[in-house]
This record gives structure tokens, C-alpha cells and sequence, in this order.
């Protein structure tokens, strides 16, 4: 998937809770609240409780994930019934 057609998903999918699929093997699960050429960030769900990792507050975006780092994003609604 080239960065283009990552960076046009991941603006089809602003505000939506998603689940990216990183080339490393990482997946990170969560709504997108920032979109830029090179970055896309995630407030994370999950078990992250607020502390550590992924802690999202009102004065950040999230979990910054480079665009060229991802394999694939999907929905992540369908993961959830």
C-alpha cells in the first residue's frame, strides 16, 4: 500500500476508531484525531487505563503512528462484535 493511498484511508476514516496494522507487526486499535502527510495519531482503546504507553490526554493527539510504517488500516468496528 503506497503512502498515498494510506494517507487517503486514513482521512476517509478522521474520527473513526480503526485498527492499523504496522509493517513490524504491531497493531494499534483506535480512534484517529490527526491526520498530517508524514503522521497519523490514534487515542488508543484497550487496556492502556490511562497510564503508560498510548495515555491520551486533552492536550495531545495520542499514539503518532509515520505513515510509511503502516501495512494496512481497516475499520476497526468490524473487530468488535
Amino acid at each position: 500500500m503506497s503512502q498515498a493511498n494510506v494517507y487517503n484511508q486514513c482521512c476517509n476514516y478522521y474520527g473513526k476508531t480503526v485498527r492499523i496494522t504496522c509493517h513490524d507487526g504491531k497493531v494499534h486499535v483506535g480512534k484517529i484525531t490527526r491526520i498530517n502527510r508524514d503522521m497519523v495519531w490514534i487515542q488508543p482503546v484497550g487496556n492502556t487505563g490511562g497510564y503508560g504507553y498510548g495515555y491520551y490526554r486533552r492536550d495531545r493527539f495520542g499514539v503518532g503512528i509515520a505513515i510509511g510504517a503502516i501495512a494496512g488500516i481497516v475499520l476497526a468496528s468490524a473487530f468488535f462484535w
